[in-house]
């Protein structure tokens, strides 16, 4: 059985993020997959592409960083 760090967190879950309630640093409140990606002047949405936040795309009309929905 693995021992507990003064942190309360198994061997397992050290430096994952994971605390007791074993979700992660966010409290489980991340954006996750899915959703849209709006531009903040014209409000076209594209769907959001995991890995690239939206602040990284360019609304296709404007040229304008976008913005999570």
């Amino acid at each position: 059985m693995p021992r507990a760090n003064r942190t309360g967190q198994s061997g397992q879950e050290q430096g994952k993020g994971l605390g007791r309630s074993g979700r992660g640093r966010m409290g489980g409140q991340g954006s996750g997959q899915g959703g849209y990606c709006v531009c903040p002047s014209c409000g076209k949405k594209v769907e959001h592409k995991a890995g690239v936040p939206c602040y990284e795309e360019k609304c296709p009309d404007c040229n304008i960083d976008m913005v999570r929905e």
